[in-house]
């Protein structure tokens, strides 16, 4: 048996293990997809007892640092490559683990890329998990092709988007890619979705608001629910503290929750 065969068997025992599988991808950057992916793993695995999420932007892994574990590094067993305990109930694998220093660049080709891909979800022991959780980098490159070509029973993917015109440009291509790669859309959520002052309370839509809902509504699949631009999101992610484990309830919480439970509503279905 060849490499590539001994290669292909494992990843095949690998993904036999996991239960769902989700992709989450944008169109484009900075509408804060990496932070939806992050904190929708950790709400899933605050229900089921095994979680995994894998960072796939090999050039600008985020991850690690809204966790405020980037400077663990995994080890090595028999079982192959162990990923980085956040929790008893989730386990994380990035590119950020990998490299020496943070500021280390990757300029990798796409046949290196399939490959780094690959032996993320082949070479690194998963274990049993409810549910893996895919972050994409922006756009319908190399990563997002290579991910879904190996993850051929891949439960659907959720678009992350804001509500601007620009945004939703990018979001039609996300939905017409996944759809010619015959993945199921589970949604669209709508990020930075209206701004509540904490001060008087009033609500100002700051980047509109509603595009997620159009769009959602003209392509024909479900839409999520909306995430309010709230700054503190920003202050925690920067300081290691996902939104979600905030001690304080709040809206953006409420509205988090409410997106999850969407969310297993789509996959239950299916």
């Amino acid at each position: 048996m060849n490499k590539d065969d001994q290669s292909n068997q494992k990843l095949q025992k690998n993904l036999k293990k996991i239960k769902h599988k989700i992709l989450v991808l944008s169109g484009k950057g900075g509408v804060g997809k990496s932070t939806v992916a992050t904190n929708l793993a950790i709400a899933l695995s605050q229900k089921t007892q095994a979680v995994g999420l894998l960072d796939i932007d090999l050039h600008g892994p985020s991850i690690p640092n809204m966790l405020g574990i980037a400077d663990k590094k995994p080890q090595t067993t028999q079982n192959g490559l162990q990923p980085i305990p956040y929790s008893t109930t989730l386990k994380v694998m990035s590119m950020g683990f990998l490299v020496e220093q943070p500021d280390q660049p990757v300029i990798w080709r796409g046949p290196m890329k399939m490959g780094a891909i690959k032996q993320l979800l082949s070479d690194v022991d998963w274990g049993d998990l409810e549910y893996l959780i895919v972050d994409l980098p922006p756009g319908t490159g190399d990563e997002p092709l290579s991910i879904i070509q190996l993850l051929t029973d891949c439960d659907g993917a959720i678009i992350v988007t804001t509500p601007q015109d620009i945004a939703l440009i990018s979001v039609k291509k996300s939905i017409n890619f996944v759809k010619k790669m015959q993945i199921p859309v589970l949604g669209i959520i709508e990020n930075m979705s209206g701004f509540t002052c904490p001060h008087c309370g009033e609500t100002i839509d700051i980047f509109k608001t509603d595009g997620g809902v159009h769009a959602a509504k003209h392509h024909d699949i479900p839409f999520l629910g909306k995430i309010p631009l709230d700054p503190t999101i920003a202050v925690d992610s920067d300081q290691g503290k996902p939104f979600f484990n905030a001690s304080e309830k709040g809206k953006t919480t409420e509205a988090f929750e409410s997106i999850v439970k969407n969310i297993e509503k789509e996959i239950n279905k299916r």
